[in-house]
């Protein structure tokens, strides 16, 4: 399968019929000038609706709790704890009196919308982590959980959106594809880079790039990520230790040299995206 919209076409060619198309294709396919595609299974495609419905309903349950937040702040009502939506700041939520009628419905219509979201996002997380564990990439799934900063939400995202990670010959295409890759626009000598292309998944990037935020801490095998890694094969172990040493290493360095934290939290993101790569090759599939 190739890609309609990337085949190569002459401007202002307005002559179409089924054997100039077939000449033309035949010829491109010679030169290798078309760009194949992946073609998720049904299974893969049925996974990933349900991770992209628990997306948009984490995406409704934050703007639900800004309404509800900025509901509270025209009415100069303030929580004075030290973190939200804990068990202490529901219990206060709770005890709020408005000052009129109408403003304690518009409040409670409030409370009531995050309580819906909130349920919803557990549904559908449900639903999820038991869907994914008769799926044919549930052991890739399993063992990207090695990694650091990867837990099980957030690896079912990731081989969701990528699927097979074995159609990429390197970590390099792989980054490439999620467009964690630098832009640059270089001439001559002169070489200048800007930000990251953005060119890929949006949602396998902002997981990864989530994850990466974990390696900010020194090395470490903490009790979760060993209960994880005891299940796993002997291979993937030295892999996960390895990215450990490298990008808690990587982050210190950068960030000594002054680069933004989110300059070096997508830089590790990206690093991490070929420790993945590394990881998912290592895994035989489910038949």
């Amino acid at each position: 399968m190739v890609a309609p919209s990337l085949i190569p076409r002459k401007p202002r060619d307005r002559v179409k019929t089924d054997r100039r198309d077939a000449i033309t294709l035949a010829r491109l396919m010679r030169t290798g000038d078309l760009t194949t595609i992946y073609v998720p299974q049904l299974d893969d495609e049925a996974i990933r609706d349900l991770s992209r419905g628990r997306e948009d309903a984490m995406r409704d349950l934050k703007a639900s709790k800004h309404r509800l937040k900025a509901f509270l702040l025209r009415q100069d009502i303030r929580y004075e704890g030290r973190a939200t939506w804990t068990a202490a700041h529901l219990r206060w939520l709770s005890e709020v009196v408005c000052l009129t009628a109408a403003q304690q419905i518009v409040f409670q219509e409030y409370l009531h919308a995050v309580a819906q979201q909130s349920a919803r996002v557990q549904r559908l997380e449900s639903e999820l982590h038991e869907a994914v564990q008769g799926w044919r990439l549930y052991p890739v799934v399993e063992a990207i959980q090695a990694l650091r900063g990867v837990e099980l939400t957030g690896a079912i995202i990731l081989i969701a959106e990528l699927g097979d990670l074995t159609r990429f010959d390197n970590p390099r295409k792989l980054m490439s594809y999620l467009g964690l890759t630098p832009s640059e626009h270089s001439s001559g000598e002169r070489r200048r880079q800007g930000g990251i292309t953005k060119a890929g998944n949006g949602y396998a990037r902002r997981a990864l790039v989530e994850g990466a935020w974990a390696y900010r801490y020194p090395a470490k095998v903490s009790r979760h990520l060993q209960l994880r890694l005891e299940k796993l094969p002997a291979e993937v172990q030295p892999i996960t230790w390895k990215a450990q040493l490298r990008l808690c290493k990587r982050y210190r360095q950068l960030s000594a040299r002054g680069k933004h934290i989110n300059q070096v939290v997508v830089a590790i993101a990206r690093e991490m995206a070929a420790f993945v790569w590394a990881i998912a090759r290592t895994v035989p599939l489910a038949s």
